[in-house]
């Protein structure tokens, strides 16, 4: 297999069905931002925390089945897909994670270690991921779960980046107004 093709060189590209889009397209947009997303959680890991790796290896097989189901304009149910269940599955780390926390009182800047600020980058890439998601929800009709599970990623790659602050000793700072 070659890595090159050409087959881009006239800004076009191919999704999972073989159509021919714009590599501008909303839905290039969002599997792409996915993607980088994907990325940046691997320049996380490997932490120092064996439990934080686990779950950052899931995330990102996680956000390669989102990349997927967002590269197919007309899924069939053996396609891979995001389910609700993957949803669950980060609120159920969200919620074992929030009970080594101290509760929050204020926003907090982001932050600390290396591994905690990197969450906190991915955080916001996370979010970027899910505007682009609801943009080409707004032209196609996509997985709503996908949707779901990058917001509440979002949720849980901020309570990675505290607990892995916490573990590491650093302080949460809030801002000043």
């Amino acid at each position: 297999m070659s890595i090159y093709t050409g087959r881009g060189d006239e800004g076009e590209t191919d999704l999972r069905d073989m159509t021919r889009v714009s590599k501008a397209s909303a839905r290039i947009e969002a599997y792409g931002t996915v993607d980088e997303l994907n990325a940046l959680i691997g320049t996380v890991r490997p932490t120092d925390y064996d439990d934080i790796n686990d779950r950052l290896a899931e995330i990102q097989n996680h956000l390669h089945v989102v990349q997927a189901d967002f590269a197919n304009p007309d899924p069939d149910e053996d396609d891979p897909a995001i389910r609700a269940d993957h949803v669950e599955t980060v609120e159920d780390w969200i919620d074992k994670y929030d009970e080594e926390l101290e509760p929050l009182t204020s926003f907090i800047l982001p932050t600390g270690s290396d591994h905690g600020a990197a969450l906190h980058h991915a955080r916001t890439v996370c979010r970027r991921a899910e505007r682009r998601a609801v943009a080409l929800a707004r032209e196609e009709e996509i997985n709503e779960d996908a949707v779901q599970y990058l917001n509440r990623l979002s949720d849980g790659l901020f309570t990675l980046a505290r607990v892995v602050n916490a573990r590491d000793g650093e302080p949460e700072d809030a801002p000043e107004y």
